[in-house]
């Protein structure tokens, strides 16, 4: 009877000791999920943040902003002709739609630069050959005096996100020329002071406006990179200086500022 009594105390232990190990287990597996969830959602705010910077920075609003990184994005016309199809929402003015280019088959060729008057100060852009679609409409627009006496709409200046963004003739930040077109000239894509890309709603939705990067910027690269600025970029820095009207990192400029004109050469 001793040794059986002796044996059930042994088993009682023992079965103890297997019910904590379990539950150790149980709960080191609960904080590995705990760590991947929190993990994951960490990393998808951090990108809906940067996305909405961009897309309320730059969206749509159409919205913008990127990386700090010296290197350009792969300059890879996209295959076909551009397309640009109806977006859905009034076009304020209505001018139509770019003509159709093949950017393969060019009988004429594109702009390579274009002159942005702001406030009276020129700001030039060497525009990028990998964004064939966004040229083609971006001087469509200038030739046909969309973008002039329009409103700069929107400034950030947070750490990670420093950009004016422009091309919206109500002002607002929800007009657009009742046109969208595919992104391109994303690869790879940063977002460093002199960086000019367009905002958008989300993917395939470039139409009118666009962004100019004022200091190295954090952005998913969702935003295509048309063009750098050469000279000028003090214009933007100026106006990044006085802040926003509302005093926040994200707002309207708090010295109004006129897109005068864009011209293309």
């Amino acid at each position: 009877m001793a040794q059986s009594a002796k044996q059930r105390r042994r088993e009682l232990a023992r079965k103890h000791l297997e019910r904590q190990e379990a539950r150790r287990a149980a709960e080191a597996a609960r904080r590995r999920k705990i760590g991947l969830v929190v993990g994951a959602v960490i990393v998808v705010v951090a990108l809906v943040m940067g996305t909405l910077l961009v897309s309320g920075a730059l969206g749509g609003d159409d919205d913008p902003v990127a990386a700090g990184s010296e290197t350009s994005p792969s300059a890879e016309a996209p295959a076909g002709p551009c397309t640009y199809t109806a977006s859905g929402e009034s076009a304020v003015p209505n001018l139509g739609t770019p003509p159709a280019v093949d950017p393969a088959a060019l009988t004429t060729p594109l702009p390579t630069t274009a002159t942005l008057t702001i406030n009276g100060a020129p700001v030039t852009v060497t525009l990028d050959a990998g964004a064939p679609c966004t040229v083609n409409s971006l001087s469509f627009l200038a030739a046909a005096g969309y973008y002039n006496a329009t409103t700069c709409h929107r400034l950030t200046t947070s750490d990670s996100l420093k950009v004016l963004q422009c091309g919206d003739p109500t002002g607002t930040g929800s007009g657009g020329p009742g046109y969208q077109y595919a992104n391109e000239n994303t690869d790879g894509a940063t977002y460093p002071a002199g960086t000019v890309a367009m905002a958008n709603s989300g993917p395939d939705t470039n139409g009118s406006q666009f962004f100019l990067v004022y200091g190295d910027s954090q952005l998913p690269p969702d935003y295509t990179v048309f063009g750098q600025i050469t000279t000028g970029l003090d214009v933007i820095t100026g106006i990044a200086d006085a802040g926003t009207d509302n005093g926040s990192d994200d707002g309207a400029p708090i010295t109004p500022v006129t897109l005068d004109s864009v011209t293309t050469a």
